[in-house]
């Protein structure tokens, strides 16, 4: 298959595929690939979902870097000292900074309350009344979006700053990326709206009454935003020769802390990516409807990929390696 075939399989795909508005793939620092659907240009932008995971587990790294959170071991509770915790609650108070970004703190209830806490004025006071339970801390993956909203208010609390503008000033601007603009409070119609709609979006990132972004899901970015970042990934933390983030977190959130289940494709986990395989240093930021950012250390490639909304559809490391690598390799 050739670059003209690869665009016209996805064009004329009615399976899983023929959602993707965007592919953007960087190899030894120049562009390999950029192509886009729908009528999407390569400057369009577009939630990507869970991605966000991903770029959050870089901003926590940055706090990191800079002394802001003292370590991944800090109790999530020291950051909120004005929180009342409800009464006969303990687990809360062993939940620690890394147990959120591996996707092992504890949560109560099976489902996450999705309606309390996107109609509350505090996002983050609103899930930490879900943190905790009577279990204890099992080491248990649990996979909770609404619970990456704690670790935003951590950052936000640590270093005295919304999250969006450490993001612009520390991530975004230093990769010659656009700013973000909080999409702003909004009504459940409008959050629908968000998840669904089919069009190009702004550069914004979804906000709660406070300001403050969702940091499990909401940013709004470009396939070239998603394979840059890939690409501070691929090199350590540096781009173009400055440090944005340093390499010793990188690894850590890199590195293997758990292994997923049949669900997961039993994929390793380390700090909000994935590492697809275990014998191969493939890394992924995975969001819904087949948005992701892949990076393949081996052959120095960084993929970008947007897609529509699409039900069932999560993963696109296959699709990336079977059907792109191959014409760009």
């Amino acid at each position: 298959m050739n670059r003209e075939q690869l665009h016209r399989y996805i064009s004329q795909s009615t399976g899983n595929e023929s959602n993707i508005c965007q592919i953007y793939a960087i190899r030894d620092g120049k562009t390999v690939y950029d192509e886009c659907w729908h009528g999407f240009k390569t400057s369009d932008a577009m939630n990507v979902n869970s991605v966000t995971k991903g770029v959050t587990a870089l901003l926590a790294g940055i706090a990191l870097d800079k002394g802001s959170i003292g370590s991944v071991e800090a109790k999530v509770m020291d950051f909120f000292p004005d929180y009342t915790v409800k009464r006969g609650e303990k687990t809360i108070y062993d939940v620690t900074v890394r147990h959120l970004l591996t996707m092992t703190a504890p949560y109560k209830g099976k489902s996450e309350p999705w309606k309390k806490v996107c109609t509350s004025q505090d996002w983050t006071l609103g899930i930490l009344d879900h943190l905790g339970g009577r279990n204890g801390i099992t080491g248990e993956f649990r996979y909770a979006t609404l619970g990456i909203q704690i670790l935003a208010g951590i950052i936000e609390r640590a270093t005295g700053e919304k999250l969006i503008d450490l993001a612009n000033r520390e991530l975004f601007e230093p990769l010659d990326l656009p700013d973000r603009i909080p999409h702003g409070d909004s009504s459940k119609e409008d959050q629908f709206d968000f998840f669904m709609n089919r069009n190009p979006r702004k550069y914004e990132w979804y906000s709660d009454p406070q300001g403050s972004v969702t940091a499990g899901w909401g940013m709004c970015a470009s396939a070239f935003d998603l394979a840059r970042i890939g690409e501070l990934v691929l090199y350590g933390g540096e781009f173009n020769g400055k440090r944005i983030i340093s390499k010793n977190y990188l690894d850590e959130m890199l590195k293997p802390h758990i292994k997923l289940g049949e669900r997961f494709g039993f994929m390793n986990y380390g700090y909000l990516w994935y590492k697809p395989f275990d014998d191969r240093e493939v890394y992924a930021a995975i969001g819904d409807s087949g948005n992701i950012i892949y990076v393949n250390k081996k052959k120095n490639i960084s993929v970008g990929m947007t897609g529509t909304f699409k039900p069932r559809i999560f993963d696109r490391v296959e699709f990336i390696e079977q059907k792109l690598l191959p014409v760009i390799c």
